[in-house]
């Protein structure tokens, strides 16, 4: 009986299947002052629609957040760690922040939650920014050694390590996601970067999460070398901890002949795909799909739209991974999913409507570890501020009460059963 035989089509997930919702240090634990982004979405000029602040005050409450994660039914929770807190000076150790992370990975432990642990979201501490991130040869050195100091005291708890959130994300953004709204964005980007080099006495300033680099490739290679340094500063401490990196995945389909969608993908991610064979896992984060003719994109059909007008399309993720997979041969997790919308109803409906899709990857024999929602709270979204709503949970700006939606019912049956 062959393998593809073996596997029961039925609608059950495979068995020890993560169930999981997402966050990130700089969009939910408010007062991150050290961090990159703090500097830039406090200068003038600034592109950010409004200051991150108390954010859902996470630092604090990060155990109603794990409350919130047992009570929507789920078995794991992906959550970063803050460089800048750690590592606030450039070669100064925090024992503090670092056991604040070890409280929260223990608590996870406490609560039968496997937490998926991303070593840098974004966000890096003012000084990496001040002497040129990312762009510099010796970041991914630098990188290495903050994964080592995190994982000689955090290692041991973690269940899943990721190095890099998204470090395709420029390459996304400057070619396909804005490709159109960039030329008009860059002149603001370059003040508001200029403002802040100056703000913390710096020839430069490179956020974690730029897009105004132009050597795109070259900073891809470096971003690639840092990947590779974490993992293996991170292995090095703990041989048997799966490590990968997640990946920005659009689901990219061809649309009539000579369509240019293959040479997209390689401009998108085909340095990373080739970089990740050998990783444990690949964390695939999708979103959206792009049709692409012989010219660019082409406007998707009518159908639900997101709050930001962009399409809602519920295969959008299974076609991602599957095509992450084709390339890389390596298991999937997907690390994040989700909508942007003010309107519950319509996650309430997107979610199982993916998780079908994504289910039938799983039957084609795709190797799929775990599922984790896009958010587990509403939060700061970059920026966009406080204004997209991708959160099971909504939080009170006030009195950052977590209260769940109808949605986070919908998506923890479906976990609790482990099928849809």
């Amino acid at each position: 009986m062959g393998a593809m035989a073996a596997r029961p089509r039925n609608g059950s997930f495979p068995k020890g299947f993560l169930w999981g919702a997402a966050t990130s240090g700089h969009q939910i634990e408010g007062n991150n002052v050290n961090a990159d982004i703090w500097v830039v979405e406090n200068v003038k000029p600034t592109i950010y629609a409004e200051r991150s602040a108390d954010a859902a005050n996470s630092f604090e409450l990060w155990p109603q957040d794990l409350e919130l994660v047992k009570e929507i039914g789920l078995n794991s929770y992906r959550f970063s760690l803050e460089w800048s807190r750690i590592e606030p000076d450039e070669g100064q150790f925090s024992i503090a922040a670092l056991d604040h992370y070890k409280r929260i990975i223990d608590g996870c432990r406490e609560h039968g939650i496997t937490p998926a642990v991303t070593f840098n979201h974004y966000t890096t501490p003012r000084w990496f920014a001040a002497r040129g991130g990312w762009t510099k040869q010796d970041a991914p050195q630098l990188f290495a050694r903050f994964c080592d100091r995190a994982a000689r005291r955090l290692a041991e708890g973690i269940g899943y390590a990721t190095t890099l959130n998204e470090p395709n994300l420029i390459a996304v953004l400057r070619f396909a996601a804005l490709a159109e709204q960039l030329d008009k964005l860059m002149p603001y980007v370059r003040a508001m970067n200029e403002a802040a080099a100056r703000a913390v006495g710096s020839e430069q300033f490179v956020t974690g999460n730029t897009i105004s680099v132009d050597d795109v490739e070259g900073l891809t290679q470096t971003l690639i070398a840092g990947h590779r340094a974490g993992r293996e500063a991170i292995k090095a401490v703990r041989t048997n901890l799966p490590v990968g990196v997640s990946l920005a995945v659009i689901d990219d389909q061809a649309v009539e002949r000579n369509s240019i969608r293959d040479s997209m993908r390689k401009k998108l991610y085909g340095a990373w795909l080739e970089a990740v064979q050998g990783d444990d896992f690949l964390g695939v984060q999708n979103y959206e799909r792009h049709l692409w003719d012989a010219k660019g994109t082409v406007a998707p059909p009518p159908g639900d739209r997101n709050a930001a007008g962009g399409e809602v399309y519920a295969a959008s993720l299974a076609g991602a991974v599957r095509y992450a997979h084709s390339v890389t041969g390596v298991p999937i997790i997907v690390t994040e999913h989700g909508v942007n919308t003010e309107d519950d109803a319509l996650r309430a409906r997107f979610i199982p409507a993916a998780l079908s899709e994504l289910k039938k990857t799983i039957d084609e024999g795709v190797p799929i570890l775990g599922y984790f929602h896009w958010s587990l709270i509403d939060n700061f979204e970059w920026l966009y501020g406080y204004k997209p709503k991708y959160g099971l949970a909504s939080v009170d700006r006030q009195t950052f009460k977590r209260t769940l939606k109808p949605s986070a019912q919908v998506y923890g049956a479906i976990a609790r059963r482990n099928a849809l």
